[in-house]
């Protein structure tokens, strides 16, 4: 191993040009490496390779030891395959010695072809070079210094504080170490101070170019994802490129990496492929419970978001309940509620009744029944025909007094076959896991969380449906109203860069305006929000006193109506729906009725005023 030591140490000591000043001193350090006097041979070696005249014989050889060398290198190399691992050895023996020679180049930097142009940056440093006074003005800080030539950058660094050290400012020497001084620098710095001398560049476009090309470069490294660094890339293929200035391309770097999650197309790209595979948001939308809105909305889009404005206790979180649960069980798709309206005990209760009575549903689950919301939080349940159980007044399986929940819904389950159906729905639901409705109750939020709730259940659970009940102003801006669009901005961002669905509740003012003639400025907030909704439905009851007033028919254009039939139970109401807003085309008037004790939402079809009004 020694031997093989001495071997490495005198070939290096080998690849030191001759000359007549250190002809002995070379003698000596061989002496001394045989001798195995190594302090001394050091001391000796230091002082040969600081001359300036020294030079490493072997040059071309150092360069192919890069582990990354390319095939364009203006210097050639050939060593024989079998002098491979050799020259690995020769290059650690190298490392462990550069301390004393210094003469082991640090690799180029690697870039993609387009960026590549270590002739901009020669004819930069030449110029520099042949006018060292210029780097007052023409100099690159070290957070933008991008020079591909490692050989380039430590001149560069050079002129820094050698050659325009009186000229340069301290900002552009800020951060930067001392250049090294070698053989092959000196030579390329007098080959490149020629051609500055003889260059009839200008050089301020020169600068600009460069500086432009080191700005790419920035951008290029600095981002992690390879999409990005694309389209960094290709900033040196814009049509205009010659003309932008170096901030131009600075603000198209931002562009690029702050929209990153936009999506860009041509739109004449692929356009007879659209139209004719139908496969697009536009006509893809989920069905709605509504067949008219669900027509003219064309379904629930992914990407848009819809907001619907009822007076206060009108059944806002009831009709986002109906719309969630239709979507997640008849369409099988998660859903995310988010509310500062409803408790979460208020929300599951009104789910299990939606879910319990409506009838697309019961097809699902397979149970037709015809239960209030009452009833289920009351256990008022009817017993079997045959079951001899005592029940109250009303015909309900009647609790004793004093008698424990768990023991009364003990005899339930013996005596009501209704209440095991029931129990039956709950378990159902309870089973759809991939199809759950997620809710969150905040009353006290910034539009910050706000943001960050959806963005986890989107990320976490890839749910892309999702309602706000109700849209308000954040608990920042309570009682400013313009703070409301802003909120509506936030959502329809995400619904658009995130590819979801967004519903969201608001308040109608009370009024006596009449259902039909409702507008955006019946809103109870800022009437600006309609901006940014895809979609806007206005809906107010009609007063059992004015029902003679107004009829509906199944066909917007009919000359076949009906009455608005009027029901004793209060829970049965009919409401006028306006849509003030729609971006897919038509906005009808329609008539819903409903059973709030059911949270049964049935469209009834087109409504009107009657044109002879009946006393």
């Amino acid at each position: 191993m020694e031997e093989e030591k001495i071997n490495r140490i005198l070939k290096l000591v080998d690849m030191i040009e001759v000359t007549k000043e250190n002809e002995e001193d070379i003698k000596k350090i061989k002496n001394l490496i045989t001798q195995k006097k190594y302090p001394e041979m050091l001391e000796l070696l230091k002082k040969v390779t600081n001359k300036n005249d020294t030079r490493v014989k072997a040059e071309d050889d150092s360069i192919i030891l890069k582990k990354n060398k390319k095939e364009d290198k203006k210097e050639k190399i050939e060593l024989d395959a079998n002098q491979t691992e050799e020259e690995k050895e020769q290059a650690q023996m190298e490392k462990l010695m550069e301390k004393l020679s210094q003469e082991k180049e640090e690799e180029d930097y690697e870039y993609p072809e387009k960026l590549s142009n270590k002739i901009l940056e020669e004819t930069y440093i030449s110029l520099l070079l042949a006018n060292p006074k210029a780097i007052a003005m023409y100099y690159i800080e070290k957070k933008d210094c991008y020079f591909e030539s490692a050989l380039l950058l430590n001149i560069y660094k050079s002129i820094l504080f050698t050659e325009g050290e009186a000229y340069a400012p301290q900002v552009a020497k800020d951060e930067f170490n001392y250049a090294k001084e070698n053989y092959k620098i000196f030579q390329s710095k007098k080959r490149l101070l020629e051609k500055g001398k003889n260059s009839k560049k200008n050089f301020e476009k020169v600068y600009v170019e460069l500086r432009k090309l080191f700005e790419i470069r920035k951008g290029y490294t600095t981002s992690p994802i390879k999409e990005t660094q694309k389209q960094i890339e290709e900033i040196v293929d814009y049509e205009l490129y010659d003309r932008m200035t170096i901030q131009e391309v600075k603000d198209a770097i931002i562009q690029i990496t702050t929209t990153e999650k936009f999506k860009r197309s041509v739109l004449s790209n692929d356009i007879t492929k659209f139209l004719l595979s139908g496969e697009n948001n536009l006509n893809s939308g989920l069905s709605l419970p509504f067949p008219i809105l669900s027509d003219v909305f064309k379904g629930i889009r992914k990407g848009e978001t819809m907001s619907y404005a009822m007076p206060s206790n009108s059944g806002k979180s009831r009709f986002t309940i109906d719309l969630a649960a239709y979507i997640a069980y008849k369409h099988n798709k998660k859903v995310l509620i988010v509310s500062n309206e409803m408790s979460e005990e208020k929300m599951k209760l009104c789910l299990i009744t939606t879910i319990v009575n409506n009838k697309e549903i019961q097809k699902l689950h397979g149970h037709k029944l015809r239960i209030s919301e009452g009833e289920i939080l009351e256990f008022k349940y009817k017993p079997d025909e045959n079951s001899n159980v005592e029940t109250d007044e009303y015909g309900y399986v009647l609790r004793k007094e004093n008698e424990e929940l768990a023991n009364f819904t003990k005899r339930l389950l013996e005596n009501s076959t209704q209440f095991k159906e029931v129990l039956e729905v709950t378990k159902w639901i309870q089973e759809q896991k991939e199809n759950q409705i997620f809710f969150v109750n905040i009353t006290d939020h910034t539009n910050d969380e706000l943001e960050k709730i959806i963005l986890n259940y989107y990320y976490k659970e890839k749910i892309e449906y999702m309602f706000y009940d109700t849209l308000k102003p954040d608990t920042e801006n309570i009682g400013n109203s313009e703070e409301l669009k802003k909120t509506a901005t936030i959502l329809s961002n995400l619904a658009q860069n995130l590819n979801i669905f967004i519903g969201s509740s608001l308040q109608l003012t009370e009024s006596n305006k009449s259902p039909l003639n409702l507008d955006v400025n019946d809103l109870a907030a800022c009437r600006t929000v309609k901006e940014v909704l895809d979609t806007l439905c206005l809906i107010k009851q009609i007063h059992n006193e004015d029902l003679k007033l107004y009829e509906y028919s199944k066909e917007e254009v009919s000359t076949e109506t009906f009455e608005l039939e009027r029901f004793e139970d209060p829970d049965v109401r009919y409401y006028a729906c306006v849509v003030d807003k729609n971006r897919a085309g038509a906005k009808p008037k329609v008539v819903f009725r409903l059973n709030l004790a059911y949270n049964e939402w049935e469209e009834l079809g087109y409504i009107r005023l009657k044109t002879n009004k009946e006393d």
